[in-house]
């Protein structure tokens, strides 16, 4: 989309307690006896809770439950509501070998959450907005053959949540305790699919002792852990790839091979397909007299923010306009604070000027990797790609790579929603929005919401007609491209306007953008956003400025319309 220099400038504007680790020291016969190192394998049972029940975890006070959300990985998580008098500790006591050096890693939410095993070491974090990873090791003592590994949190801090907890190592308890591994499974294959499920099932594995668990894993991520050689993986995105594997566990933890992988695409879904809505306008925190967050939720009633923006602060590496930090900045401490009013974030990628990661980053997989990076620190639900200018969105190649990286952070974070946006001609996507569009079928990306920027035309002043126009436009092309009928076409369609003046002098009044959210209602699209909560604040005749419309309006008055859609 060629934008005027007005724009260019505006684009580019927007773009404890120490950890104790203890180490045993063990003497025998005046001699000092060396630790072995564990083997990597999990030896914990229901480790990240995906049985959808505590057992074999217990909790104090009976303040542990499971819950579906917020999680680190698959669909369940473990809480626990600390209480003035109880830190609901949640422990399960394994079998281990003596004079072993173990690995205990897990990821944590909540404030002052504590992850540790009784009368060895322990860490702690405080992240009480996104998950943590939490790592400790231990050494068991001579004649050690059980260790209590727990997890808790603080007295008077509320509830924290725990995911993905694993202890690396071989269980069993001595000389003649059990280290050989299952056979790997065998001939996994997908018996079934919907758009939000896939079934698998696969051979059986042989062990000496006996198979106890099946561990099944999309990408590198587990998801579930069953008994038997069979599974459905639910929670899962419509008409997206997910490559799956199976592992098998035995009683001492030792973890086989992974099984043969199978690539599997869930089904596109009938009336309307992603499930997936928001309303998110943009907010910048490096621009335009940014304003408190959560006084214009309270205002408004918005519950969701498009952060902006992750830029490449060299080496392939994510930071806030590419120089604030990743975490522990201004934008964590405002995303903490949207969280903790009960709303949340997506942070969008790119934009019109900057460092891009999409164009910096050199193959694919290293831009996932960064793309991880910032999913892991936040705990993301969805992220979004504002693919624009010649470096990104009219560089083929490039858009292959970000499509590519989005493919892969989807297999490997369940449940993670992926948004482009690009701009678009008053009749739809221009030549590389079509592009686009159609390299994202061949690379079978999955990608869940298509967002086009219906302004700076450069044609034009009914920006309510125009907009919509170029919608249908866009709903025709993903109809023709992915074989979607209308209610799914609509549903993986996202429109992110420019509140009051735009560069080019487009008008987009209060009572447009009121219409626009209408027709986005109506047709059930999944997403509404515009540019951007800094300029939701009048200024008439002020021009095209940083923070204000440039029109007569009310304080958050587009931010009011847009919390008003539902999708």
């Amino acid at each position: 989309m060629r934008i005027t220099d007005l724009r260019t400038d505006l684009r580019r504007s927007r773009h404890r307690l120490l950890a104790l680790l203890g180490t045993a020291a063990l003497a025998l016969a005046g001699a000092v006896a060396l630790p072995t190192t564990a083997q990597a394998a999990n030896i914990l049972s229901n480790p990240g809770f995906e049985s959808g029940s505590l057992s074999p975890w217990s909790c104090t006070g009976n303040l542990g439950s499971v819950v579906s959300s917020p999680v680190h990985g698959g669909s369940k998580a473990l809480a626990g509501a600390a209480s003035s008098s109880d830190n609901a500790q949640c422990s399960q006591t394994v079998s281990v070998q003596p004079n072993t050096t173990y690995s205990l890693s897990g990821w944590v939410r909540g404030s002052y959450v504590y992850l540790g095993v009784d009368g060895g070491a322990s860490t702690w974090t405080t992240s009480p907005s996104a998950y943590s990873q939490l790592t400790v090791s231990f050494t068991t003592g001579a004649s050690q053959t059980s260790a209590n590994i727990y997890v808790h949190g603080w007295y008077a801090q509320g509830t924290y949540y725990a995911d993905d907890i694993s202890l690396d190592g071989p269980g069993g308890g001595g000389g003649g305790s059990d280290t050989q591994a299952p056979t790997a499974p065998t001939n996994l294959t997908s018996t079934g699919k919907t758009s939000s499920s896939v079934s698998l099932s696969w051979g059986a594995s042989s062990d000496n002792v006996g198979v106890t668990a099946y561990d099944i894993y999309s990408g590198s991520n587990q998801v579930l852990s069953v008994s038997g050689t069979s599974a459905t993986v639910s929670g899962l995105s419509s008409s997206t790839a997910y490559t799956f594997t199976v592992k098998a566990r035995d009683a001492a933890g030792n973890t086989s091979g992974a099984s043969n992988s199978v690539s599997v695409t869930t089904d596109a879904g009938t009336g309307g397909g992603t499930g997936f809505k928001q309303a998110a306008p943009y907010l910048y925190l490096g621009w335009g007299d940014p304003p408190s967050a959560t006084s214009v939720m309270s205002s408004t009633g918005i519950k969701s923010f498009t952060m902006a923006f992750m830029l490449d602060s060299g080496g392939c590496n994510p930071a806030w306009d590419g120089s604030r930090a990743l975490t522990g900045g201004t934008d964590q401490t405002v995303i903490n604070q949207i969280r903790s009013a009960g709303g949340d974030v997506v942070p969008s990628f790119g934009g019109w000027q900057g460092s891009k990661l999409g164009a910096n980053c050199s193959s694919a997989s290293a831009l996932a990797g960064a793309l991880q990076k910032v999913i892991d620190a936040y705990g993301l639900k969805a992220i979004d790609m504002d693919i624009e200018n010649t470096d990104e969105f009219e560089n083929e190649a490039v858009q292959a790579k970000i499509l590519t990286a989005l493919k892969t952070v989807k297999a490997n974070n369940a449940g993670l929603r992926t948004i482009v946006t690009f701009g678009t001609s008053t009749t739809g996507p221009t030549y590389y929005g079509n592009r686009l569009i159609e390299q994202a079928q061949s690379l079978n990306a999955g990608i869940d919401v298509f967002t086009i920027m219906p302004f700076d035309f450069g044609g034009g002043s009914d920006m309510y007609g125009n907009t919509v126009n170029a919608a249908e436009g866009l709903k025709a092309k993903l109809k023709s491209t992915f074989g979607w009928d209308d209610a799914t076409a609509y549903s993986h369609i996202g429109i992110s306007g420019m509140n009051g003046l735009s560069d080019q002098q487009e008008n987009t009044t209060p009572a447009i953008w009121t219409q626009i959210r209408d027709w986005a209602n109506s047709h059930h699209i999944a997403r509404l956003a515009y540019w951007a909560v800094n300029r939701d604040r009048p200024c008439p005749g002020g021009g095209v400025v940083s923070n204000c419309s440039g029109i007569s309006q009310n304080n958050w008055q587009f931010t009011s319309i847009t919390a008003g859609f539902t999708g």
